[in-house]
């Protein structure tokens, strides 16, 4: 099967990498100024093994089975000039954290094109064409009507060493994630401190798990169906160390996905006539500690 990858930072990167290293045809679609100097090899350090692959390069989407979106939120507009509207690929796998972009992605493409998938990893672009996967675990989540396309894909990155599943209803896939990323994203960025610091700083540990619950009622009255235990244990289970991306982003002087991360909640919460302090506050603090546009 052909795929390509928009945006190859950490994320796509590691799907790069991962799908060549099981045969399929993979594409990486940068933009038109980096594609001289990008390497042609793409480098992967994985925990389930390294891999590296020559890499084809191009600056618009070519015609593809798959085209696998990987980009930041806050660029995803203006990365959305690499696809021929009126060419485009079989298939749209969105991978942005948020819930929002769905409903841009099909209103320009198309809703039967569109199908959702959510993954949970900490992998990092360190230099471009060289990807190093840290987190022990990744966890790959795609709507049910992805099934008959991507059932073997989801096979054999199952067989690297993902953790994948087909998801049939859509609010649980997507604010399954968004209920234990924003929290965790919002308390290590304006905290400083790593998940496992957070985790066990009574103070930020109380910001934290608030934070959680905060989210986890507007994703009910979104019609998710999520479990606040569930997503304690899973973040006290993650391993020390491990850091959000968004922290990395404030760190390195980037914008950070605040209105994709911790937006949904708090229009959420607004919406359904709900309350989220705790993330109200979270969210101040790191929009402080974020750079001016």
């Amino acid at each position: 099967m052909k795929h390509a990858i928009l945006g190859v930072g950490g994320v796509g990167g590691l799907m790069a990498g991962s799908l060549a290293r099981n045969g399929e045809t993979v594409t990486l679609v940068l933009r038109s100024q980096s594609l001289e100097r990008y390497p042609a090899e793409l480098k992967l350090e994985s925990r389930f093994g390294d891999f590296s692959f020559p890499a084809e390069r191009v600056a618009v989407v070519p015609p593809v089975d798959v085209l696998w979106i990987a980009v930041k939120a806050t660029s995803l507009g203006e990365s959305l000039a690499a696809i021929d509207s009126k060419k485009p690929p079989r298939a749209i796998v969105p991978l942005l954290n948020g819930v929002d972009h769905v409903a841009k992605l099909r209103a320009l493409y198309g809703a039967e094109r569109v199908i959702p998938a959510t993954i949970a990893v900490e992998s990092e672009r360190v230099v471009p064409g060289h990807i190093v996967h840290r987190s022990p675990f990744v966890r790959l989540n795609v709507s049910s009507k992805g099934k008959v396309l991507l059932g073997s894909v989801m096979d054999g990155l199952g067989k690297l060493g993902f953790t994948c599943q087909f998801v049939d209803e859509e609010a649980t896939l997507l604010w399954g994630k968004l209920v234990f990323l924003a929290p965790v994203a919002l308390a290590t960025t304006a905290s400083e401190k790593t998940t496992s610091e957070v985790a066990h700083d009574p103070e930020w540990q109380k910001r934290l798990f608030g934070s959680v619950r905060e989210a986890i009622a507007v994703a009910r009255a979104e019609g998710a169906k999520v479990d606040a235990d569930k997503v304690i244990a899973f973040i006290n289970s993650l391993p020390q160390g491990m850091r959000s991306s968004m922290q990395k982003d404030v760190e390195q002087g980037k914008t950070p996905e605040l209105d994709a991360i911790g937006g949904p909640i708090l229009r959420g919460a607004e919406k359904h006539g709900l309350d989220a302090p705790i993330t109200r506050e979270l969210v101040d603090v790191v929009k402080e500690k974020s750079p001016r546009e």
